[in-house]
């Protein structure tokens, strides 16, 4: 790296440390990029007043203003662009319309890094925001996959699709800090078992695929369901805890679980550009995991090494039978799966490479 801090924006839509898909992906390099004489600015579209109401029902007026708002920011940013090196933007500049201030940034920046999370150009709307449908502007990923220096995709499958428009591209998974997930499982059935998800309210719906397959192991088998994410999350029968997700305490409601679960639908191609950071975060406290075999989750998971890749009704049931009566496979996998999140899906593995996209882009001038 060149002596003189290299100054890099970040152009993302939520404040720091708010929602996983920026909590962990780039944000938590940050402390590692500043020791690597990187400077970093952040500029969110969504304000942090603005975030407490974007994922509720109603507030028509002050979304809107707040959307206002979020726009003027964005006019006033591009007077500064120039000032930094290197301009990082994840998944879009503005939510709607035309690619017109991702053009802006394009031409006025001095280098682009654009970081894609999800295949976020389909049309895919969440239930609450389902008025903006017509208006959601997914021409954006597409415009700054063609012309940013670098694109970060996150599945091998997102990042075929980008290499139609641009052959810089590196694929980084979801990754964890594997100082701060710290195993805790003592693998036995000494207690009543917890099974757990970890997710939101939007994604809680896949686990109500389960549904059948959770009611009748239940009926022999009586286990917890620990649900962090959704705590409106209910399937009548079951001892269920649901809760919302809250920063201090994801890692030590996760610590409670014996069994993680990752199921996703096998006919949606959304899920295709699912990273399988739930799997890893189970991973990485060394829970043994059952997920769907399905995209990314072919290589979080060595099938019934570090984990259960499973398809039908009937796989779920069984693997969720032997796990629960055999505390033993669960420590086995446990300890597999553990290894293998830090092997390939830790910060400490990936953060070279973000500085090797970084320091390359820098170097290409």
């Amino acid at each position: 790296m060149k002596e003189s801090k290299i100054k890099m924006l970040v152009i993302c839509p939520h404040p720091v440390n708010t929602v996983p898909g920026q909590r962990l992906k780039y944000e938590q390099y940050f402390d590692f990029f500043r020791k690597n004489n990187i400077e970093i600015s952040v500029e969110p579209f969504i304000s942090e007043k603005f975030h407490s109401i974007i994922y509720t029902d109603g507030n028509i007026l002050k979304k809107i203003l707040w959307t206002v708002y979020g726009y003027v920011k964005r006019f006033l940013l591009l007077f500064r662009l120039r000032k930094f090196d290197v301009v990082y933007v994840f998944l879009w500049v503005t939510p709607f319309g035309f690619p017109f201030f991702e053009w802006l940034v394009c031409k006025i920046s001095r280098r682009i890094i654009y970081d894609i999370d999800d295949l976020v150009f389909l049309h895919y709307t969440r239930r609450y925001n389902s008025f903006i449908r017509i208006i959601k502007g997914r021409r954006k990923p597409i415009f700054l996959m063609k012309k940013a220096n670098h694109v970060i995709t996150c599945t091998p499958y997102l990042d075929q699709f980008v290499r139609q428009f641009n052959k810089n591209t590196t694929d980084i998974s979801s990754t964890i800090n594997s100082e701060t997930y710290i195993p805790v499982n003592n693998y036995s059935n000494s207690h009543q078992l917890i099974l757990g998800w970890s997710g939101s309210h939007s994604t809680s719906k896949y686990l109500y695929l389960l549904e059948n397959v959770l009611k009748e192991i239940y009926m022999k088998h009586p286990f917890k369901l620990i649900v962090m994410g959704d705590r409106k999350f209910s399937i009548e029968g079951l001892d269920i805890e649901a809760l919302d997700w809250a920063e201090d305490r994801e890692i030590p409601t996760l610590q409670k679980v014996d069994i993680g679960l990752y199921p996703l639908p096998l006919n949606d191609e959304w899920v295709l550009g699912k990273s399988g950071l739930k799997a890893i975060q189970y991973m990485m406290l060394g829970i043994p995991t059952i997920a769907t075999a399905i995209g990314a989750n072919y290589r979080v998971i060595e099938n019934n090494v570090s984990g259960f890749l499973v398809k039908t009704e009937e796989e779920w049931k069984e693997k969720l039978i032997t796990l629960i009566n055999k505390p033993e496979i669960r420590k086995e996998i446990g300890i597999k799966a553990r290894e293998r999140a830090e092997k390939y899906f830790s910060v400490k593995a990936n953060a070279p490479i973000y500085l090797a996209i970084i320091e390359k882009v820098i170097s290409n001038k």
